[in-house]
């Protein structure tokens, strides 16, 4: 099993700015690569892509230089995508680096993608054979959208199915927007995520809609689960997100619930092999 989606951090070393009220506190201190075994081992995750959370260089090769550590296969950065040199800055990083995020969800400009030194820079990322994962809301929906239709070339993963409002019960765009971005065979997503998305004592009930859309719209060679952790602890154990994705699979066959739990990984990330 392959966990796509998993950070590492402690905010004793450096300042997350997103962490902006008590709601964080609990995301607060050391969440290392022990920390993630302990609880994600036991379930059987023997792999994993390590998430940036900053907009930071310093932070990125931090989380290249420890991924050596099993279970951590791939690394997914951060660098700046509006400066001339971002081939250069690639070549400069050491380690399984696989794919570059950005937190476009932070952005006060909802079409931040849509910028041309943006475009250059994720040209390039794709160009040295990385992914891009798209941290978008609602908000940078149309845009996420418009650029993996301008950039056929770039292999683009959506992080937390769009980030849907769970907890608003919003429905649409989100549902014909997933199936719009399903519709570009550039795009995959990660089921992953949810449990924030969703209001505080959340049943599956409120969260399996939303992610069964993911599978059906996109397939199960085109989704991979990703635990979110340590944020899904806000609102999930590890357990219950995994046992979330889980039941989003009931009635898939075997081969199709192994592409979801890494066989899609695996490929995309071009790790495991």
């Amino acid at each position: 099993m392959i966990d796509a989606h998993q950070h590492l951090w402690d905010t004793a070393v450096r300042e997350y700015g997103w962490m902006d009220g008590p709601w964080a506190d609990p995301l607060r201190g050391r969440f290392d690569i022990e920390r993630y075994t302990e609880v994600a081992k036991p379930l059987g995750v023997t792999g994993s892509i390590v998430v940036q959370a900053l907009h930071s260089l310093d932070e990125t090769r931090e989380l290249l230089a420890v991924a050596d550590a099993r279970p951590i296969e791939g690394v997914v950065g951060w660098i700046d995508l509006t400066t001339p040199d971002v081939a250069d800055t690639i070549a400069a990083l050491s380690g399984p680096l696989v794919g570059i995020r950005h937190q476009v969800q932070d952005e006060p400009d909802p079409e931040w993608l849509a910028r041309p030194d943006v475009r250059r820079g994720l040209r390039t990322v794709g160009e040295a054979g990385l992914v891009y994962d798209l941290l978008v809301k609602p908000p940078q929906a149309d845009a996420a959208l418009a650029v993996a239709e301008a950039l056929p070339e770039v292999s683009f993963v959506l992080d937390h199915a769009g980030k849907p409002d769970i907890a608003g019960e919003a429905w649409e765009p989100w549902a014909s927007w997933i199936m719009a971005m399903a519709g570009l065979p550039n795009v995959t997503v990660k089921l992953s995520g949810l449990v924030t998305e969703a209001a505080s004592g959340w049943k599956s009930a409120d969260v399996l809609p939303y992610a069964r859309h993911v599978v059906d719209a996109f397939g199960p060679r085109r989704v991979m689960y990703g635990s979110d952790w340590p944020v899904c602890t806000l609102a999930a154990s590890y357990d219950q997100v995994l046992e979330l994705a889980e039941a989003a699979l009931d009635g898939l066959s075997e081969t199709e619930r192994d592409e979801v739990f890494g066989g899609t990984a695996s490929r995309v990330y071009g790790i495991g092999g």
